[in-house]
């Protein structure tokens, strides 16, 4: 068992004020694997000032020194892969070459992509007689789950350090090991101590005190769309900064000239692949009415296909959701679905067969699903499809934009402008056209109640940025 049970904080582990001890557990196995303890206002106060006492020096550090560090963390970064594998695994449940291949790497692309636009970024410009720079926005708190661990910690962390920000992270309490490899990873690579500071905690402790503290410039939320309301009304009180990554409920939209057997196939793939445990999974398939039988039947096989089991096999492709609580949020849900009248094409309510233990949930497809259902409106966070019908390419542009959520989306068309035709009318910040997959320099994130702001490239550096005017910097000729 990992023992986590201390804070990094001013550049050293140090000994929690919060006395509660958390233990997280393996979800494929319900056994402890690590002990956290959980922080208060009184960690949160310390982190912060460590983070306030660094910024003066950090801020001004210089472009070459910044790159410098971020290519060491990179370094840092790949020689602990294996290690960062085997925690994610261990904590959340996705399967082992999942976690090597997806989770792992997803992180380091994303310090990559900062390092390399540091490189490349002019933080002053000229209009006029008048110098615009761009300037570290300040204290960061960063809040991340545990869905994507690597990926929404590096993608807050690498470009604040690009940016010349200093930081309190607290991660999920789920699975808050990756986290603290990274720490030890920031700490190898010679991040200047106050610069990152990590605290544990939960919700409406930490991040509650983390959201609301008056020394802190910007709030950076991952999670669901109900905790970044709450953050940002905490976030209120001193006007902070606000960039939140939330839910979705996520169309996938395949038009009548579709190669069905292949992608319908490969839909219902992506979408059991993290155990359905992604903000953007495309939950929502919508086929022409008269396409409906064929897309059951293709949809059938592909989900019972789905080889679900011991996360830390390398046979395996969908591993436990994350948490006994995960489990019965995700079993009601599908529930809901048989109640109110969908149609069970594949899995359903209960362990998988040959599972007798552990937070496993059945690969599940519904079709018969209406808009108004829940399993249709509602964000399930597990691998649950809902397969939906519709007239004509306006009836299907309607139902996916029939959604409080604009994250993320699909349009698959034999006809590449067909298909952006459509997505250029679906509110989501995200499509995908014809399978396309996602690009760590490119903006993430969504309309609605899906978020506010950017992550990812130069769309996320531009988050931890503030601009400032100098008039009459210039002289006039």
């Amino acid at each position: 068992m990992h023992n986590l049970q201390k804070f990094y904080i001013d550049g050293q582990w140090v000994e929690p004020q919060g006395e509660q001890v958390l233990d997280v557990l393996n979800p494929a196995t319900d056994a402890v694997v690590s002990q956290i303890r959980l922080g208060n206002e009184s960690d949160v106060e310390r982190a912060v000032a460590a983070a306030v006492k660094a910024f003066p020096a950090f801020s001004q550090s210089s472009k070459e020194e910044r790159i410098a560090l971020l290519e060491r963390v990179v370094e840092c970064y790949n020689a602990r892969l294996e290690d960062l594998a085997q925690a994610t695994t261990e904590e959340m449940g996705a399967p082992i070459e999942f976690s090597r291949n997806l989770q792992v790497m997803a992180g380091l692309s994303h310090i990559k992509v900062a390092l390399s636009l540091l490189k490349k970024t002019d933080f002053s410009e000229q209009i006029g007689t008048t110098t615009v720079v761009k300037e570290p926005v300040g204290v960061c708190a960063m809040i991340t789950p545990w869905n994507w661990p690597l990926n929404q910690i590096t993608c807050k962390v690498a470009p604040a350090l690009a940016a010349g920000c200093t930081m309190v992270l607290k991660p999920s309490e789920v699975a808050p090991r990756t986290a603290h490899i990274f720490a030890e990873i920031l700490h190898e690579a010679g991040v200047p101590a106050g610069v990152f500071n990590l605290v544990d905690g939960d919700g409406p402790t930490v991040g509650a005190a983390l959201s609301a503290h008056p020394q802190i410039d910007m709030v950076s939320f991952t999670g669901s769309t109900q905790a970044g309301k709450q953050v940002s009304i905490a976030a209120a009180e001193n006007l902070k900064k606000v960039s939140l990554e939330l839910g979705g409920k996520s169309a996938n939209i395949i038009l009548d000239d579709a190669d069905f057997a292949k992608v319908v196939r490969r839909s219902v793939k992506e979408m059991m692949a993290n155990t359905g445990q992604s903000c953007n999974a495309r939950s929502r398939m919508l086929v022409p009415e008269s396409r409906l039988a064929e897309t059951i039947e293709i949809a059938k096989a592909a989900a019972e296909s789905v080889v679900t089991g011991d996360p830390s096999s390398t046979a395996t492709a969908m591993g436990p959701v994350v948490s006994a609580l995960q489990w019965q949020r995700v079993q009601a849900l599908i529930q809901t679905g048989i109640d109110e009248g969908a149609e069970l094409v594949a899995g359903g309510t209960g362990l998988p067969d040959g599972l007798e233990s552990g937070c496993y949930v059945k690969p599940t497809v519904f079709a018969g699903v209406t808009p108004e259902m829940t399993i249709a409106r509602e964000e399930i966070f597990g691998p649950v499809l809902s397969i939906m019908t519709y007239k004509d390419e306006e009836d299907a542009i309607a139902i996916a934009n029939d959604s409080i959520y604009g994250l993320s989306g699909a349009v698959f068309s034999a006809d590449l402008e067909r298909a952006k035709a459509v997505a250029g009318r679906i509110r989501t910040g995200m499509i995908h056209l014809n399978g396309a997959s996602t690009d760590a320099r490119a903006p993430f994130g969504g309309y609605k109640q899906s978020g506010v702001g950017r992550e990812w490239g130069h769309y996320g550096l531009e988050e931890f940025l503030e601009t400032k005017a100098m008039f009459g910097a210039v002289p006039r000729d």
